[in-house]
């Protein structure tokens, strides 16, 4: 399409030009036709006169048609100005020359509810006509200003035309912030059930601004301020429904002189001057609570949602609702004198203090103070003059912040774990490559010396140490979550049957061992040898907290299906509901203390004498828990004993699979050692020089030609000119090109060549960023005769899929 800019005005005059000098040569050629005809001068003038007087009117026609030349169409980037308008702390809308709303950022949805298009906006009053003079006006002159009033508040407005052809209005918003949190809760409450609670209960409510504009009120209030029940007075200055008699009596003005007198409470509900203020009204003679002004102010605070107590000049607690006291933890009839009571001596002297100049008329306050029978919980104490309670001159507000901090606990807590988990996983990959460099060596030694040589028990006692080391990274792998897990389906009494005979050798003579199973138990899907270790760690921990009481105990094993009301008490957000099969493990030894109960799943944290616990059996526990899909909880009462209970996933299509794994994914079978020798070429690459060297000299010694490489852009330059390879052994972590990007690169040129992968990372962790087929995985550290095993076992699969 062409921009209407395109048509050129000169070249639009030129043509008009010539038109005209068209017009005035046919004016002059007839009036010398007439001059030769009747030979009269004067009619021959009087038709050229005739003819410029035409020519005269057709150029100021012209002149009047004549297109007004625009500049290039603009094309605007809406995403770009939008970012920009977000970058805003105001409200920023922007609209056409039509007056449609064309771009508007999130902080203007949250005032005014949505998208509503200026000047058509939520605002107390005339508002919405004042924006619309401020918006004609900033057309006119460029720029405008109104000052107008909203649900929160002031809000100034800002309006001014922009744009290239000065077709655009930039609607900017200042001031005012939308309701949330406490003050929106209330207004919704107030309009709801709260608002008919007061009022069955004699009590008018209303949420005011700070100039004393009614955001929501009860329907009592509604009712008696308007003088019927289909009244509003959202967005209309309160005092216009009151009238104060000289002597300071306030009434309703609809309900007339002789009306009912009415007590308000006024409630600050921030310490920000523009804060809104939660205003509640009684008769005077109502009798709430038994009658009385003072039984009045307390009947009303006791219906308050949250915590409010008033304090006299004094300094002295006059009235303290429920809620205050349940936060405050004060037991019914114990209420303290003074409000420095409730707090730490620490925090004594500034509660003192800002009570003082509150009730001196200073600014309200928020603190940050800890109770005495909460020290280590800090909670928030609002501070603020009162006006209108009579011997009241300091109202405070405690903010319960239990949850809150309960909540700001385990955030931590879940950060620090998945730090140390990040920091434990690489610890293990990085001493997996050690431990194969040291278990392969030994492997290689082993190879040259038969049992009675001097050296075949020395070798020997490092391969066993080397090996207990790799347990040890196991456990950190677990703790971690990224240890490589074989899942089965599989039943719990299964599992736990196949360790009962070692847990009683495991207890002793003195703990006696029990052991149950519920019936129709659905199955899960883990690892069976990992769950097994779980059960000897939980086993092993309840023995020794039963040994050291002296007297032995029972250790009680039991397997069960889980009713739903049991999930739901533990909580939704912790544990999804659905189906899940239990494993509970009971102790009767001597309990967890309740401040160590939290800490137990944390790694290297131990309560064993020193040398007598690595701290690493519960952390390994929670690992294998969660790795499975599964959930771990600790109940414990001090003396009583402990009980650890896991759930697990009930699996799905366990009955598609029957107990067992498909044929296409079990394991091929092992070879015996003595089939172990191949041939053909394998390309190894390994970047790290010790873990390479054993590999190569391990399959060198099977009968295989090797080609290393330590890296992947190495292994490429090695391949050129040489022919395709039996089998790729590949590290998956590696600098340049790491492992999978080198697999793809050789499959382009070869395809399906197959693939053996060996890392000390999870692989259920590494096959995520692994998008191959036909690749096997190798676990570090692994022995010369693990990887002779994994190397046959992927030649034997890629031969029973017709090689290459």
């Amino acid at each position: 399409m062409i921009p209407l800019a395109s048509l050129d005005s000169r070249g639009w005059w030129r043509g008009q030009r010539g038109a005209l000098g068209i017009a005035l040569l046919a004016g002059a050629l007839a009036a010398a036709l007439v001059l030769w005809l009747i030979g009269d001068m004067a009619v021959a003038c009087g038709f050229v006169a005739a003819a410029l007087v035409l020519a005269g009117v057709a150029v100021a026609a012209m002149r009047l048609r004549a297109p007004v030349a625009v500049g290039p169409a603009v094309e605007h980037d809406w995403e770009l100005v939008r970012s920009l308008a977000e970058s805003s702390d105001d409200a920023v809308a922007i609209t056409d020359r039509g007056g449609k709303l064309v771009c508007a950022n999130d902080r203007y949805e949250q005032l005014f509810g949505g998208f509503p298009t200026p000047p058509a906006l939520p605002l107390v009053g005339d508002g919405a006509g004042q924006l619309a003079v401020a918006g004609r006006a900033a057309w006119r002159d460029g720029t405008a200003r109104a000052s107008l009033r909203g649900a929160a508040g002031a809000i100034d407005a800002v309006i001014a035309r922009t744009g290239q052809q000065q077709d655009f209005l930039i609607w900017r918003f200042l001031g005012a912030a939308a309701p949330t949190g406490q003050v929106a809760r209330l207004l919704e409450s107030i309009d709801g059930g709260l608002g008919q609670q007061l009022g069955a209960a004699g009590v008018m409510a209303a949420l005011i601004t700070a100039n004393g504009h009614v955001l929501s009120a009860n329907a009592v209030l509604r009712t008696r301020a308007t003088g019927t029940p289909e009244g509003t007075i959202v967005d209309e200055d309160l005092a216009r429904f009151l009238s104060e008699d000289p002597g300071g009596t306030v009434r309703f003005l609809a309900e007339g002189a002789s009306a009912t007198p009415l007590r308000l409470l006024q409630i600050p509900l921030g310490d920000d001057p523009d804060a809104p203020i939660l205003v509640a009204m009684v008769d005077v003679d109502n009798g709430i609570a038994g009658g009385g002004a003072a039984e009045d102010l307390e009947g009303l605070l006791m219906l308050m949602p949250f915590g409010v107590a008033l304090v006299d000049r004094e300094g002295r607690f006059t009235q303290m609702n429920r809620a205050f006291a349940r936060a405050a933890s004060v037991e019914p009839g114990a209420t303290p004198t003074y409000p420095g009571d409730l707090v730490v001596r620490e925090d004594k002297a500034a509660v003192a203090d800002a009570i003082r100049r509150a009730s001196g008329g200073g600014r309200p306050m928020d603190l940050a103070v800890r109770l005495k029978d909460h020290p280590d919980e800090p909670v928030a104490l609002s501070i603020a003059a009162a006006r209108g309670l009579g011997d009241a001159a300091v109202l405070l507000s405690l903010k319960d912040n239990g949850e809150e901090n309960r909540l700001k606990r385990e955030v931590a807590q879940a950060t620090k774990m998945q730090a140390v988990g990040q920091l434990a996983g690489g610890v293990a990959h990085d001493f997996n490559n050690i431990l194969t460099a040291i278990i392969g060596h030994c492997d290689l030694m082993l190879m040259r010396h038969s049992p009675g040589d001097s050296d075949y028990d020395d070798i020997q006692q490092i391969r066993a140490n080397s090996n207990r080391a790799a347990s040890l990274t196991r456990q950190l792998l677990a703790f971690s979550r990224q240890q490589t897990l074989r899942p089965q389906v599989l039943q719990l009494p299964d599992v736990v049957s196949e360790v009962s005979n070692l847990l009683r050798r495991l207890m002793g003579e003195t703990v006696t061992l029990e052991v149950k199973h519920g019936r129709d138990l659905g199955p899960v899907r883990a690892d069976p040898g990992q769950l097994e270790q779980v059960v000897v760690n939980l086993a092993v921990n309840a023995r020794d907290a039963m040994l050291s009481k002296g007297t032995g105990g029972k250790l009680t094993i039991q397997t069960r299906s889980v009713p739903i009301a049991e999930i739901r008490r533990r909580g939704s957000d912790i544990v999804p509901l659905g189906d899940y099969t239990a494993l509970d493990v009971s102790d009767t030894g001597t309990g967890i203390p309740p401040e160590v109960l939290p800490k137990i799943f944390e790694p290297f944290f131990t309560t064993k004498d020193v040398g007598k616990g690595t701290g690493l059996g519960l952390s390994t526990v929670y690992g294998i828990v969660k790795q499975s899909g599964g959930f771990i909880f600790a109940d414990s009462k001090p003396g009583q004993g402990a009980t650890f209970t896991i759930y697990l996933p009930v699996y799905a299509a366990a009955a598609a699979e029957a107990g067992t794994a498909p044929a296409a994914s079990r394991p091929a079978p092992r070879q015996r050692t003595g089939d172990l020798w191949g041939s053909g070429t394998i390309l190894l690459v390994e970047d790290e020089d010790m873990v390479r060297a054993v590999a190569e000299r391990a399959l060198a010694r099977q009968g295989y030609t090797v080609l290393a490489a330590e890296n992947g852009e190495a292994a490429l330059e090695l391949m050129q000119g040489v022919d395709r390879p039996t089998l790729v052994i590949s590290d998956v972590m590696m600098p340049v090109m790491d492992g999978p990007t080198l697999a793809r690169q050789l499959r382009q040129a070869h395809p399906n060549i197959p693939i053996l992968f060996m890392s000390g990372y999870a692989e259920e962790q590494l096959r995520r960023s692994i998008d191959l087929d036909n690749v096997a995985f190798l676990p570090k550290p692994f022995s010369v005769q693990q990887l002779a095993e994994a190397t046959r076992d992927v030649l034997v699969a890629q031969e029973a899929r017709g090689g290459s």
